[in-house]
């Protein structure tokens, strides 16, 4: 090896836990951003399906009736008025 590469490689050498240690690092952040990706994007195709699926069910509604009501109270208020 001419002397150039032996320079080389002990300069590898000497950084090498540090090289090692970038290396893990950058591979653990490119699998967390890669997770919360994922999971925004099933999130965002989750909701967007249950919104969907919402507007196409039909409209739930209930009807009330207040008349018996309204003339009992004004049963009552007439009884008033005669006595």
């Amino acid at each position: 090896m001419s002397q150039e590469k032996v320079e080389r490689y002990k300069k590898e050498k000497a950084n090498r836990k540090q090289t090692l240690k970038k290396e893990k690092a950058q591979s653990m952040a490119i699998r967390t951003a890669g997770v919360v990706l994922c999971a925004a994007l099933l999130g965002w195709i989750g909701y967007s399906g249950y919104i969907k699926w919402e507007s196409a069910q039909p409209i739930k509604s209930t009807e009330i009736t207040l008349d018996p009501i309204t003339e009992y109270m004004n049963g009552l208020s007439s009884e008033e008025a005669a006595e």
